[in-house]
């Protein structure tokens, strides 16, 4: 009887599934819509990976009837809580067994292969996962509000706030920060403006009398959009980028020292700024610093054979 391996990759706007074989050679890759568990209460990622999988059994030739032999695996965006892992892998999947991960799990995973050492996601948001001697080490993750320190969109909100400091007088300025302004409307004013875009929705409500209950502001993405300006400018010397470089590289100390105090030997960065880091890193880290074996979705699929091994 033929046995398969599927790896599902997650994410807030897409996902990505790969149906592999028993020996986790890969059969067909399919792509699907956004898949965050807390979007819908997960509903839009079941509908994603359902269509998904169908498309991936019909690109690899195998009677979709074969799902009953396939051992599944999802690493999902917005799978930290246990509870949403688990409320995910009850639904009526066609599979022989599921095992549900956070999307970090899939990327340590790939990114050693299945064995032990650490793993910094470092792109719009960041965090860290471990594993090392059978046990598993998560830190991070929080959200760009009260987390998310090694992300592109903090390091974007701290270029921005440098910007206008300077702009005021009260810090040093560079070409960067003035490219920053003038990319932003060109004036303090303007920046202002920017950070808090027009709502076109109805007012949110009072809670308690004391605060509205949200407050509207730029998205981390949009924070984040401003690194190619920020590297383009650190490749040219700039001192401001340079500064800023160092608060970034300060924030990774901080987890490569979290590493290291729980025996991880190896760290790999994925992530569009994670992987724009490299050069920097493998400079001030040395060989603790190791680039990604292979990608998350491949991590999925090692992951489903180490979880579901044949008999």
């Amino acid at each position: 009887m033929a046995r398969y391996y599927l790896g599902v990759d997650g994410g807030g706007t897409n996902c990505r599934i790969r149906l592999a074989d028993e020996n986790l050679n890969t059969l067909a890759d399919a792509s699907g819509g956004r898949s965050n568990l807390q979007i819908e209460g997960g509903e839009p990622a079941f509908r994603s990976i359902t269509e998904g999988t169908r498309e991936a059994f019909e690109k690899a030739g195998v009677d979709i009837a074969e799902t009953r032999n396939t051992y599944a695996c999802f690493g999902m965006a917005g799978g930290r809580l246990p509870s949403a892992r688990e409320a995910f892998a009850r639904r009526s999947w066609p599979f022989a067994a599921v095992q549900v991960y956070d999307d970090i799990d899939i990327a340590r995973a790939g990114a050693h292969g299945g064995a032990d050492g650490g793993v910094i996601i470092v792109g719009t948001g960041s965090a860290a996962l471990a594993q090392a001697a059978g046990q598993r080490h998560q830190a991070g993750g929080w959200g760009f509000h009260i987390g998310d320190q090694m992300s592109g969109a903090i390091l974007g909100r701290e270029l921005i706030r440098r910007a206008v400091e300077a702009a005021d007088g009260l810090v040093s300025g560079s070409p960067l920060t003035e490219a920053v302004v003038r990319v932003l409307g060109g004036s303090v004013d303007a920046v202002m403006d920017w950070s808090f875009p027009q709502d076109l929705r109805p007012a949110a409500p009072v809670s308690d009398g004391k605060a509205p209950a949200t407050l509207l502001g730029r998205a981390p993405a949009e924070f984040g959009a401003l690194m190619p300006l920020f590297f383009e400018f650190f490749e040219k010397g700039d001192p401001v980028a340079q500064e800023l470089m160092e608060l970034e590289l300060g924030y990774i100390d901080n987890y490569v020292r979290w590493f290291k105090a729980r025996g991880v030997t190896r760290m790999a960065a994925v992530g569009g700024l994670g992987t724009r880091l490299y050069p920097q890193m493998m400079a001030r880290y040395g060989d603790f610093i190791v680039r990604p074996m292979h990608e998350p979705l491949h991590g999925a699929v090692i992951l489903a054979k180490q979880h579901f091994p044949p008999a």
